[in-house]
């Protein structure tokens, strides 16, 4: 997914940074919905990887208001039973869009392979541009690219690292 492509209808988000067990988390709305979940451990690089996303669109951040969509995505981290009733603005390309619907349909605490995902897709033998698309999700936990795994059931690439992926799929499993 490029800056670009996703500057197209995005002139302006809201955003705002919160803290939860996985370490700081950026949570972004366009008019249409969330936009980006972002997880890392210094909120400051949060913010600089949603300005090289939206480059050309007016972020507001410090809204109270939104500050509650931060609070629901935080508690969905933390215990993704609760669900995550949000709207959201997915925006990728064709074949990214099949892949991440392909993801949200695997059921909390269970995993499928890229390989696995490629085939439910239609495209056996993209199984590296699957992995590709998985990287290229902004949207943490609501896209649950943490599901993804290789051929063995072991864990591999998570843009926001092995231990965080993890740490959601034991919670997701209830471990």
């Amino acid at each position: 997914m490029t800056a670009k492509r996703e500057t197209r209808a995005a002139a302006t988000a809201r955003f705002a940074i919160g803290e939860c067990s996985l370490g700081a988390i950026l949570v972004a709305a366009s008019t249409r919905g969330v936009c980006a979940i972002l997880i890392g451990d210094d909120p400051e690089r949060l913010a600089c990887d949603l300005q090289d996303r939206f480059p050309r669109a007016m972020l507001s951040g410090g809204d109270p208001d939104f500050e509650r969509s931060v609070a629901t995505v935080v508690g969905f981290v933390e215990a993704p039973g609760l669900g995550l009733d949000l709207p959201l603005d997915i925006r990728g390309t064709a074949f990214q869009q099949r892949v991440w619907q392909a993801l949200q349909e695997i059921p909390a605490g269970q995993t499928a392979s890229y390989a696995e995902i490629a085939r439910r897709i239609g495209a056996p033998k993209a199984v590296r541009a699957v992995a590709r698309a998985c990287a290229a999700n902004p949207l943490a936990v609501a896209i649950p690219c943490h599901r993804a795994v290789r051929n063995d059931g072991q864990l591999s690439g998570y843009r926001w690292g092995i231990e965080r992926k993890r740490a959601l799929l034991d919670r997701e499993a209830g471990r």
